[in-house]
């Protein structure tokens, strides 16, 4: 087993305490537990990496995303400008 360092929010890190308490365990045993329930199965793990992907995309996807949302609201408001100048045109007609 690898040792790692993690941090977790602290009302996670006192319902976990008090798990492993009741439990007379340790608390990394708790989280060790944890993971290895969450993760069991390949649907777990996939739905785990879904919900990253989601939330913390990748290096350069989170450019990406905002490069291509930048590029929507550009072309929106440029739409929004053409139509804006035809209805005027209309108008004057």
């Amino acid at each position: 087993m690898v040792k790692s360092m993690v941090s977790i929010p602290e009302r996670w890190e006192q319902f976990m305490k008090r798990l492993a308490d009741d439990h007379q365990i340790d608390l990394n045993a708790v989280i060790s537990e944890l993971c290895e329930w969450a993760f069991s199965d390949a649907e777990g793990k996939e739905q785990f990496k879904d919900w990253l992907d989601d939330a913390y995309p990748q290096k350069g996807e989170a450019e990406d995303k905002a490069s291509a949302a930048d590029e929507e609201i550009a072309e929106k408001a440029e739409e929004a400008d053409d139509l804006s100048e035809e209805e005027s045109h209309e108008h004057r007609d």
